[in-house]
């Protein structure tokens, strides 16, 4: 039986995204469903752990009024206690453009804040609220419930594809290899695209 964490598949990653960037009713709606996307975002594009974005400051994201390429997570949010730099996806810097014109100006939510609040009283979200909202959202776009470890998982997995096992434990922040060394393990995707690559042509 394999060992490899839970990962969504490529389906499920953009039924998942999609479901989040689908307008919903009122303003307030909207740009609930902005902050929600952008912390999944983090964590399916930048592998963060759903602890490090509920403590992000806004300040992390936005640097002295520019937008940043990197983001850098502070010792003080890390589980590990180190600082990581992990370089930001397009959709993610975007997505950050927007959360700042659409959220954080709206809500007057200054770098010293968090990042991801409830709303005007600049109450950071908990960690448990952001896993009732993924799992919400998983199950509205495809039926089935995912949690937000599961997000960086599969951040993790897809990297595993690309390079080295060295680069993805320094950005996700692992202190040991074998922690890292769990995402070699073939999944159930991965087992599925193996077997397609024995499917017969079919001859005309």
């Amino acid at each position: 039986m394999s060992n490899a964490p839970k990962t969504l598949t490529t389906l499920q990653q953009q039924r998942l995204l999609l479901y989040l960037t689908t307008p919903a009713g009122s303003p307030g709606r909207v740009r609930k469903k902005l902050r929600n996307y952008t912390m999944a975002l983090l964590m399916l594009d930048a592998g963060l752990r759903v602890g490090e974005v509920v403590k992000l400051k806004r300040g992390s994201l936005i640097f002295a009024g520019h937008f940043i390429d990197s983001l850098i997570l502070p010792a003080s949010i890390t589980k590990g206690h180190t600082e990581r730099t992990v370089p930001l996806t397009q959709r993610l810097k975007i997505a950050i453009q927007q959360m700042h014109a659409d959220y954080w100006l709206y809500y007057d939510i200054g770098p010293d804040d968090y990042a991801f609040t409830k709303g005007a009283n600049h109450t950071p979200l908990t960690t448990r609220q952001v896993e009732r909202i993924i799992e919400k959202a998983s199950i509205c776009a495809f039926g089935s419930t995912v949690y937000p470890h599961e997000l960086r998982h599969t951040f993790a997995s897809r990297l595993m594809r690309t390079v080295n096992a060295r680069v993805v434990q320094q950005l996700l922040g692992h202190k040991q290899l074998s922690s890292t060394q769990i995402y070699t393990h073939p999944n159930h995707q991965d087992l599925v695209e193996a077997v397609k690559t024995i499917e017969p042509t079919e001859v005309r």
